[in-house]
């Protein structure tokens, strides 16, 4: 589930009107498209944007919504809710990521540039991509991350494991988006290590003493 209590989270019916449009950034694109092949979650609200509108954008240039709330009320109102066959089955590539994550990264996740941050936290820097900056986080069981909030937006793919933070818990699959209004510490679950695919569009900013001291650290 995307929250303890299973309700949706805030901003991610948003991000997927905006994919079926064509207009997120490719990271974010690909980490949409990861999240269907993961969960089944909003299979149904994707078939139905598809149904409603896939031909009309089919002749459209990719471009920003204005108001893709307002587009996803509209949509929902006025048309049936169908399953989308191409996202029926969740499934994972190698390493258990999910096919269109496992194509970006284009190696196994053993061969990538991993680096330990402080213990129990390794991450792997993927550089700025298409406006947004891409990372990849491997949390020990049980271990915290430094406290920190967000510059802009931090949006956030479980691919394996789960963490805990102020707005739920967050298993594989789920997406978490956070921004300035965000201050947290998420902690991974208990039994399994907490991978996530991790896309931001400015930096992070790291709270309290130690926190500064593990920025100065990310810096290098």
């Amino acid at each position: 589930m995307d929250t303890q209590k299973g309700a949706p989270t805030p901003g991610v019916d948003d991000m997927l009107a905006a994919y079926v449009a064509g207009s997120l950034s490719h990271p974010l694109n690909v980490l949409m498209a990861s999240h269907l092949e993961l969960s089944s979650r909003h299979h149904a609200l994707v078939a139905t944007l598809e149904a409603a509108c896939g031909d009309h954008l089919a002749d459209l240039p990719p471009q920003p919504l204005a108001n893709p709330q307002r587009m996803l009320a509209e949509i929902t109102a006025t048309t049936p809710v169908t399953m989308l066959p191409s996202v029926m089955a969740p499934s994972g590539g190698n390493d258990g990521l999910p096919p269109t994550l496992s194509a970006f990264l284009g190696k196994p996740l053993g061969d990538l540039a991993w680096r330990r941050v402080m213990p129990g936290l390794k991450d792997v820097r993927l550089g700025n991509n298409d406006g947004g900056e891409v990372s990849l986080l491997l949390v020990s069981a049980g271990r915290r991350m430094p406290a920190h909030t967000h510059a802009g937006r931090e949006v956030t793919l479980i691919i394996k494991g789960s963490f805990i933070d102020d707005q739920g818990t967050f298993a594989r699959g789920d997406i978490s988006i956070a921004d300035s209004h965000v201050d947290h510490r998420p902690r991974a679950g208990a039994d399994e290590d907490c991978l996530c695919f991790v896309v931001t569009d400015a930096p992070l900013r790291l709270t309290g003493t130690f926190g500064r001291l593990v920025q100065r650290l990310l810096k290098h």
